[in-house]
């Protein structure tokens, strides 16, 4: 749960303002400490208040009196360099108030400008009835700036997408080198095929001249014997003698 922002104002209830104290005197107290430890340094701290009859001091008498004595041997100008009173603390905060509020100003306008700029875009107010100059100035400055925006936007938009295609158009146009690569194998297909039907041609050239004779080239004449069984099954075939033959 985020802590409630506390108004810096001077509290005018005397037991609020006493309670408020002491809770912030432990926690100051308690910083200085780990400052000192975490980051190495030299630190001290003296308060004064109308509830204590001696002051509160850290981190003791000799502690203090070693960190003024090593302030003081500083030059001046390194002693006043980040110093500050109650005065210019005051003023510090004064002028970053009034940047804070200039700025609000300044984004509460800008929004009003471009409230009407749409009103009278959308015919809702007639612009001719407008007389001052500053807000035409105004209109007309919140009108280049959101131009210019657009401009910008499609120009980006239109280079954008002419990178696409010319991406998708170089993915489309082949290559030298992918040219050259698929000629080289369907080439080696090619003669792979050619090789294969040339080897299937010899294998059966062979085969025929081993049925044939052996591979002499002679053609071997069929015994007689086979001959004359294929003759006999031949002419006693049931339709050759139906028909008499």
């Amino acid at each position: 749960m985020t802590r409630k922002k506390v108004k810096l104002a001077f509290i005018a209830n005397d037991t609020a303002r006493k309670a408020t104290y002491k809770k912030r005197k432990k926690g100051l107290m308690k910083k200085v400490s780990e400052l000192s430890t975490l980051c190495g340094i030299d630190a001290c701290a003296i308060m004064f208040s109308p509830y204590e009859a001696q002051p509160e001091i850290w981190p003791s008498p000799p502690g203090v009196l070693d960190v003024i004595s090593k302030f003081r041997e500083m030059p001046e100008l390194e002693q006043s360099k980040k110093m500050m009173n109650q005065e210019g603390f005051l003023k510090q905060r004064v002028s970053k108030t009034q940047e804070q509020i200039q700025k609000a100003c300044e984004e509460n306008n800008r929004k009003e400008v471009t409230q009407l700029m749409f009103q009278y875009l959308a015919a809702e107010k007639d612009l001719q009835n407008v007389r001052n100059m500053v807000l035409l100035r105004q209109l007309t400055s919140v009108l280049d700036n959101n131009l210019r925006e657009i401009t910008m936007r499609m120009e980006a938009l239109k280079m954008e997408s002419q990178g696409q295609s010319h991406g998708q158009a170089s993915n489309m146009v082949p290559q030298p080198e992918n040219v050259a690569v698929k000629a080289k194998v369907e080439q080696d297909e090619e003669l792979n095929v050619n090789a294969g039907n040339t080897m299937q041609r010899q294998q059966w050239q062979m085969n025929m001249m081993d049925r044939n004779g052996g591979g002499n080239g002679m053609v071997m004449p069929m015994p007689v014997q086979n001959f004359n069984h294929q003759k006999a099954a031949f002419y006693n075939n049931p339709f050759f003698k139906g028909n008499g033959m």
